[in-house]
């Protein structure tokens, strides 16, 4: 362990001499081995470090213990400590997010204070080569590009995360051997969190009935996934560096729709992700659908624009395709209120077999499911859909897990059967009225990712074979 990750700390420079480093240290088994191995190697590398321990206010006499176990390996280490406590079960619930979620910005926030309190300039964290795996599956599970597929990188901003190369089974072994012991955190063993069920059943299962060296191949492929992304960036910034315009201030980029139109399809994705990274850097809420609609408009006329999360705009505009910073209030009609996208609606016969659409604007729905009038609207307190196996998910709990700013939740249109939500536009599908081999009638739901020209309350009558009611 200590030659293997010390020759990974090398190949991705992940330290220098005289760096002075934030230890993550949950006392958790991941947490404490890399404490335990920067500690043995910090003078090899010339570093100092100080270990940062975040109570979350939850878990009660477990969590006190962590915090105790995580001072005491400090002191024994002689490393200094500190243990910051927060309640983020009450900032779950101010901010409008998972506790999850609220959890992981405070330990950040904390790590980030404490660091500058140190006068620090690296984080180190504790993810092994087991969670590279769940998270290149999570991506994947939930939909993702190349960089999803990725996974974690060893070093991102001042994030390190030296146990990358090192599986779970190595790190429990080497505390076994070294006599250390570690806490376990029981909300680990949960079924309610996405990545336990990856980690607890999707992955052993896997393991065990398909090949044995499953995480080492998933993370094989997360490298090539990493190396291939690497190389298309590189062609996007080369064609936006010939081609584009980006305007000074860097509100507003441009290029020849026709120019992209004769590029591959995985150029011009790339190079309208690009674009819109360059107008807007954080990406915050920005997913391949956004790009996908992007990918659409080169073919759009002029004038066509679609409204992406934190106020971007993307727009044909001549013979252009322009990525701009916009307003929230950009979104709103002449009355204040935010208009709706313009749907088309059919409905057919469906023939066993018959193939589906795969791409972000067009859905096909069981139309003998439907139960009332759809409604084109934006969310409304009990709004629900169906998962796979029939339990239900409200629409709240739905964009709190996809990490909607609370302010841009209710700008996001949905297709209803009253409360029941056929199509979250721009993100999924209720499980309940997916097409089946005993679906009779299908009704296509089609979006031009453009604006509304009629009014926000458009009603399509389902039970009268598609005309619309006002």
């Amino acid at each position: 362990m200590y030659g293997k990750i010390l020759d990974f700390i090398r190949q991705n420079r992940l330290f220098a001499p005289g760096d002075r480093v934030i230890s993550a240290l949950s006392g958790g088994a991941d947490s404490i081995c890399l404490l335990v191995i920067l500690n043995e190697l910090k003078k090899e590398l010339g570093i100092e470090l100080k270990a940062v321990h975040v109570h979350h206010g939850l878990r009660g006499a477990e969590a006190d213990r962590d915090s105790n176990c995580a001072e005491m390996l400090s002191k024994r280490l002689e490393v200094p400590f500190v243990c910051v406590r927060a309640d983020v079960g009450a900032y779950a619930k101010a901010h409008g997010m998972s506790v999850e979620e609220a959890g992981r910005q405070i330990r950040y926030e904390v790590f980030e204070q404490e660091r500058l309190a140190f006068e620090g300039n690296k984080i180190a964290v504790g993810h092994h080569g087991d969670d590279q795996a769940e998270t290149i599956l999570y991506h994947l599970f939930r939909g993702t590009g190349l960089k999803g597929l990725g996974g974690m990188r060893p070093v991102r901003e001042r994030i390190v995360r030296p146990l990358l190369c090192a599986g779970k089974e190595e790190i429990l072994d080497y505390l076994k051997e070294k006599g250390i012991s570690y806490c376990e955190d029981s909300s680990n063993y949960s079924s309610r969190y996405t990545r336990n069920r990856i980690r607890g059943g999707i992955l052993p299962l896997v393991k065990e009935q398909v090949n044995f060296r499953a995480v080492q191949n998933i993370l094989h492929a997360g490298e090539m996934a990493l190396e291939a992304d690497a190389y298309l960036e590189k062609q996007a910034k080369r064609i936006l560096e010939a081609y584009g315009i980006l305007e000074e201030g860097g509100s507003r980029c441009r290029i020849k729709a026709g120019f992209l139109l004769s590029e591959d399809e995985i150029i011009r994705k790339y190079t309208i992700r690009r674009m819109i990274r360059l107008v807007n850097p954080s990406m915050k809420d920005i997913s391949m659908v956004h790009v996908e609609h992007g990918n659409m408009l080169l073919s759009a006329p002029d004038g066509k624009r679609i409204d992406l999360p934190g106020g971007i705009l993307l727009r044909r505009d001549g013979e252009d395709l322009q990525v701009e910073k916009g307003k929230i209030g950009d979104l709103a009609g002449e009355e204040g209120e935010p208009q709706l996208p313009k749907l088309d609606f059919s409905i057919f016969s469906y023939k066993k077999g018959q193939e589906i659409p795969k791409n972000g604007y067009t859905k096909w729905f069981d139309y003998d499911k439907i139960k009332n009038a759809l409604c084109v609207r934006y969310r409304e307190s009990g709004d629900y859909f169906t998962l796979a196996g029939g339990g239900r998910k409200t629409i709240k709990a739905f964009m709190i897990d996809e990490k909607i700013p609370a302010k841009e939740r209710g700008l996001i249109p949905l297709v209803a059967d009253g409360s029941h939500i056929l199509w979250v536009i721009g993100y999924r599908i209720s499980e309940y009225y997916k097409i089946t081999d005993h679906t009779r009638n299908v009704i296509q739901v089609q979006s031009d990712g453009g604006k509304a020209d009629g009014r926000s309350d458009m009603r399509v009558n389902t039970r009268g074979r598609g005309r619309s009611e006002n």
